[in-house]
């Protein structure tokens, strides 16, 4: 029909769960979590961690598999989960399969971007944590004061 218009459906579709007793809220807790995870893969990739306003993670998006040494991070993707999670926070991390931490110039153009990004949309990126392929390596953008954040000391958003 020339005048229709199709109604679409958009929802949070649960995966299998990650499981972990500790509260995370520190980067070493969280890189305790997800380093399994991401160092199953053999190419980048850049996940999300939806956060409440009380520091507990709501799930994990993952936002985009990438090559062997660059994962593509669009804004857009990175927040769509964290929007229909009702987060007030995230932690962004990545892996690199090489195991060197060290963040590329587009590491940093990235955490940037989803930091001015997060501020427009009321989701504070708590942090940016790149973790080194199997050899439990991390770098964590908070850690090294290279996020602008709110006089926080841990990953918990209640004061």
């Amino acid at each position: 029909m020339e005048n229709e218009l199709e109604v679409v459906n958009i929802r949070l579709v649960k995966e299998p769960s990650l499981y972990s007793e500790k509260i995370l809220d520190s980067p070493q807790a969280v890189v305790e979590l997800m380093a399994k995870e991401l160092a199953q893969y053999d190419r980048e990739v850049f996940c999300v961690l939806n956060m409440k306003n009380n520091g507990q993670v709501i799930n994990m998006n993952m936002v985009s598999v990438g090559s062997i040494n660059a994962s593509l991070v669009i804004p857009r993707e990175v927040f769509k989960s964290s929007i229909l999670a009702n987060a007030s926070a995230i932690i962004g991390l990545h892996n690199h399969p090489s195991g060197n931490v060290k963040p590329s110039k587009e590491d940093m153009l990235v955490t940037r971007k989803l930091q001015q990004c997060g501020q427009l949309l009321g989701i504070e990126l708590l942090d940016h944590i790149i973790v080194g392929g199997t050899n439990e390596k991390m770098f964590s953008f908070r850690e090294k004061e290279m996020l602008n954040v709110t006089g926080r000391t841990d990953l918990n958003l209640e004061r």
